[in-house]
């Protein structure tokens, strides 16, 4: 049976309902972002699923014409990870904020990783609670001024990479709400991705947390404070493309080429793909002003999937059982006559 293939326009993922978030918050370029990236793959409206659980970003699923679930607070990735198990046909997003995720959801969170069940979590983190207006949340800056720190945080923040890395995950991304075409190219790998994918969205805040990743938005000033990485290219960035890591004494550094005898030849090649996570944790945990802050594909390592592996023991059991059928159960129980 020959199948038609379709192809979709963003606008078939886009739903009637109207999109109500804060003028200029950073969700809007990513609902835009991931309607691209979901016409792009070609799945169909009705072969998607769109699961969140409690906040701004949660929301999502409304606008998204597909199958969606609003669950609860920090339940999403337990939802997600039921349908994708129940319905392995079905490509599932995950919608969750920092706090959704890492607070209340935070246990859900490292256990679908830890399993690598197959959906992909995008995780919107701006570093504040918007929903519930402006509460410090889990990846808030130690010392910053909140609803509910007046006198500064005095707790370190979480980090995404590393409680992705600490889950042994195998796909871990990092995009900027306004880079709207990287972000796209992010997505669609952590689509094609066969498990768990990991994508920390930063995204701004417009009423409570205003200008927190400024510093990588400002077009002047991103070339310079980020680098945006791709699997098998040299590892160079800035405004003029002169700058570059290295290795010095088993340490990530940032050089200028051309300068002190570094050429591009001594220019580290990004490989997403090795198993080994120790250098994937150092670009993930770079932060400025000596270093830029990674984008892109960071981690992209091939696992067994836990629907890979579920399917694989149910039919190693299926084979070794003499039941085959509901008559072979019941004449498998004790019986008796009365």
């Amino acid at each position: 049976m020959e199948t038609t293939k379709i192809d979709y326009t963003p606008r078939d993922f886009k739903s009637d309902q109207q999109v109500r978030w804060c003028p200029g918050c950073g969700d809007y370029a990513l609902v835009n972002s991931l309607q691209k990236v979901m016409a792009e793959l070609g799945v169909s409206p009705h072969d998607t699923a769109v699961i969140s659980g409690i906040g701004c970003s949660s929301r999502l699923p409304y606008y998204i014409s597909s199958y969606g679930f609003h669950t609860i607070h920090g339940r999403g990735a337990a939802v997600a990870s039921g349908v994708k198990v129940a319905n392995p046909a079905l490509t599932v997003w995950q919608i969750t904020g920092d706090g959704d995720c890492l607070a209340i959801g935070g246990n859900h969170f490292i256990h679908s990783i830890r399993r690598n069940v197959d959906i992909n979590i995008l995780l919107f983190n701006n570093q504040i609670y918007g929903l519930t207006k402006g509460q410090y949340s889990p990846t808030t800056l130690k010392g910053r001024i909140t609803k509910s720190s007046p006198y500064g945080t005095i707790e370190e923040p979480f980090r995404p990479a590393e409680l992705t890395f600490g889950a042994r995950g195998n796909f871990f991304g990092r995009l900027l709400d306004v880079d709207l075409k990287n972000a796209q190219q992010v997505m669609l790998a952590a689509a094609k991705h066969k498990g768990a994918s990991v994508i920390e969205c930063l995204v701004n805040c417009v009423i409570f947390n205003h200008g927190a990743h400024d510093a990588l938005g400002d077009k002047a000033t991103r070339p310079d404070k980020t680098i945006f990485l791709e699997h098998g290219k040299p590892m160079i960035f800035g405004v003029n493309n002169d700058k570059g890591l290295i290795l010095e004494n088993g340490r990530l550094k940032a050089v200028k080429i051309g300068e002190n005898g570094v050429s591009e030849n001594d220019i580290l090649i990004h490989d997403a793909e090795t198993p080994n996570p120790t250098l994937h944790w150092e670009l993930a945990m770079m932060q400025g002003p000596d270093m830029p802050i990674a984008l892109g594909i960071i981690r992209d390592v091939p696992a067994e999937t836990y629907n890979d592996a579920m399917d694989a023991q149910i039919a190693a059991v299926k084979a070794k059982s003499k039941i085959k059928c509901f008559d072979d159960l019941v004449d498998s129980l004790e019986q008796w006559e009365i």
